[in-house]
């Protein structure tokens, strides 16, 4: 099993995504990991897990991580994830301790849609509506700042310094989209979620990529085809868009093809496959 990195504006992602087998990819100088795959050793030192849905390509590993991490001496993991997985999880948990004679420390959470999670100082979490076969999220991550309030704008800075010396705050909290993952979904998810079309990174499901699945098996099992994808590219402004959970059946020198064959130049450029 080969990992795949990809990295852009500072950010470094590592991990895999592949249809129906396994799919993790960990935000490691955030500590965060977006699904768990069947817990992979990459996966081990992250703290922050955001579990998308519960199919088992997604989610199997949490027992183990969560074992892992308690047999080294990690402090308990927090998972986060649909609150219809919360207490059937929980049950798991509580068979597993039986089975290992053993109480474990971890912590489930349970997310609704806009539902916020805090990371860092200056970073947040915040839940999105996917649509797929289950109960499913997608998680975006932003970044607040501090900026000038708009109303004070061309204001001189010593009376801007005079507001600051006053006690004032001249500043207004603003906040900026840096990632947003889907887990499984159809396409449709951008026109519940349309700022997710605002990522600077959009980490996109994309199963299918041609005529051997059509449109229509897509939308049967509660995921994306590449040609619905390309009519909407001109609505997503994110500087990259990476495609992830490709099936199988395509290698990743035939995905690099179809890609070439049906983007434009312009769409190829911020246009990528994870781990290929």
């Amino acid at each position: 099993m080969q990992l795949g990195q990809w990295e852009h504006a500072g950010l470094k992602f590592e991990g895999i995504s592949i249809a129906g087998v396994r799919t993790c990819v960990t935000l490691p100088q955030h500590g965060l990991a977006f699904d768990i795959a069947n817990g992979l050793p990459h996966a081990m030192g992250m703290n922050t897990f955001l579990l998308t849905h519960g199919h088992m390509d997604h989610s199997a590993g949490i027992p183990y991580v969560i074992s892992q991490k308690a047999m080294n001496s990690h402090r308990p993991p927090r998972f986060i994830m649909p609150v219809p997985m919360v207490e059937p999880m929980h049950e798991i948990m509580r068979q597993w301790s039986k089975i290992e004679g053993h109480e474990y420390n971890f912590e489930f959470i349970g997310a609704k849609v806009g539902d916020e999670f805090p990371l860092k100082a200056n970073l947040f979490i915040r839940a999105f509506p996917t649509i797929h076969r289950i109960p499913s999220l997608g998680y975006s991550i932003y970044r607040r700042f501090h900026k000038l309030r708009s109303d004070l704008i061309g204001i001189p800075g010593d009376e801007i310094a005079k507001m600051r010396l006053e006690g004032k705050d001249p500043t207004e909290e603003r906040s900026e989209l840096i990632v947003s993952f889907t887990g499984d979904t159809q396409i449709e998810f951008l026109d519940l979620s349309p700022e997710v079309r605002d990522s600077r990174i959009l980490m996109l499901e994309m199963t299918y990529l041609d005529e051997r699945k059509p449109i229509s098996s897509a939308k049967e099992w509660g995921h994306t085809h590449l040609d619905e994808l390309i009519p909407r590219l001109a609505t997503i402004s994110s500087e990259k868009i990476v495609l992830i959970h490709k099936s199988a059946r395509y290698s990743p020198e035939e995905a690099q093809q179809i890609l070439k064959r049906k983007l434009s130049s312009n769409d190829l450029d911020r246009v990528h496959f994870f781990g290929c």
